[in-house]
């Protein structure tokens, strides 16, 4: 059983790799709508570009799963690319939506998805400096002042020092 179970797994993870490098036989193309950014806030501004219509092609954009209605792709800068712009209601919900264009000449669909998110892209701010709590810090702003810290903090150390070193001796206080 063991030598058979061995070459049967290999045979079957090499099928399931195959088969997964291979893509879905069904449905639409990957990459036929690019949606930029492919992930956005309520309330941003999105655009939507295919080549998929050919050369001077414009299509008819789709962005009702969203709430932002439909839109028109016109030939762009690149005569190859239809772009088209809509914006992402403030109302929309976090999620995974299907924007779809319809060529207009061959009557070709094409999608691609956009993903609402609470957060935006935007890299993290990283805080520096003291924190002003209004009680002070042990390196404040002001050297000044730390160093009038320091020196108080000294002569009570010497002065708690000496005290307790005379009521040891019996000179008492």
């Amino acid at each position: 059983m063991r030598r058979t179970a061995r070459p049967l797994t290999g045979t079957a993870l090499a099928v399931a790799a195959a088969a997964l490098a291979a893509g879905p036989a069904y449905g639409v193309p990957a990459g036929d709508v690019e949606v930029h950014p492919s992930s956005v806030v309520p309330g941003g501004q999105v655009t939507v570009l295919t080549a998929a219509c050919g050369d001077g092609g414009s299509a008819t954009g789709d962005a009702g799963a969203v709430g932002a209605g439909s839109l028109g792709l016109a030939p762009g800068p690149h005569e190859q690319d239809a772009t088209g712009r809509f914006k992402v209601p403030p109302s929309a919900q976090p999620g995974t939506y299907e924007i779809t264009a319809t060529c207009t000449g061959s009557g070709r669909r094409i999608a691609g998805d956009l993903v609402v998110t609470l957060t935006s892209g935007r890299p993290e701010v990283h805080p520096r400096g003291s924190v002003k709590t209004g009680v002070g810090g042990a390196l404040g702003p002001d050297p000044a002042q730390t160093a009038a810290g320091v020196a108080a903090l000294a002569v009570a150390a010497a002065g708690g020092t000496w005290l307790l070193h005379r009521r040891a001796r019996g000179d008492g206080i």
